[in-house]
């Protein structure tokens, strides 16, 4: 048979009546923390993947990346910093640290969806295959040809955020965001009517 010996001035963990009210407090707000945060990460961790593949991160670091703006949203909240729009603030802080990361790096690796495309959807047929290849990448030289901030905007707007939450993520105006929308879809437009 084997015993514990634990000191005796150790306390219970697992005695409710020794436990302080306060104690209590604190570990159910970090339980709720724990739960707000853990549904955001549910919520938004491919989209936040997404970006920071388009930053030109590599799979793994976009990853990672990803996984320490929710650990920051967390460190952030329990200090009890206000948060007033937590989607805006995690893709501000997963623009940071993309940019960031992406310095560090040797070359930048854009994420290319036409890969994931075809990984997805086979297609047997070569003609429609190359169609669609050359449609690919007249589509992707028009994005390239975009400025660096006009790329970002329409990422983060294909992620779901609206004008003032690009706007905050990227540190402009909504109205500036605005502009950047319209002179990149003019150009998407004027590609795809070629």
């Amino acid at each position: 048979m084997l015993s514990a010996s634990f000191p005796e001035n150790m306390p219970d963990l697992f005695d409710s009546d020794r436990t302080s009210p306060e104690r209590a407090d604190t570990e159910r707000a970090g339980a709720t923390l724990q739960d707000q945060v853990a549904e955001l990460f549910v919520e938004l961790r491919l989209d936040v993947y997404r970006y920071l593949l388009t930053l030109g991160l590599h799979p793994p670091q976009a990853q990672e990346a990803a996984q320490e703006v929710f650990l920051r949203l967390y460190i952030t909240l329990r200090r009890k910093v206000d948060v007033k729009n937590p989607r805006a603030w995690i893709f501000r802080v997963a623009h940071n640290l993309g940019l960031k990361i992406r310095s560090q790096q040797n070359t930048p690796e854009y994420f290319d969806p036409a890969l994931e495309t075809r990984l997805a959807h086979p297609q047997p047929d070569p003609e429609e295959s190359l169609i669609e290849r050359e449609r690919t990448l007249r589509f992707h030289r028009a994005v390239g040809s975009l400025s660096e901030q006009q790329r970002r905007c329409l990422a983060l707007r294909l992620e779901g955020l609206r004008y003032p939450e690009i706007g905050a993520t990227l540190g402009i105006s909504a109205s500036t965001v605005g502009e950047f929308m319209r002179r990149a879809l003019a150009r998407l437009r004027k590609v795809s009517d070629e």
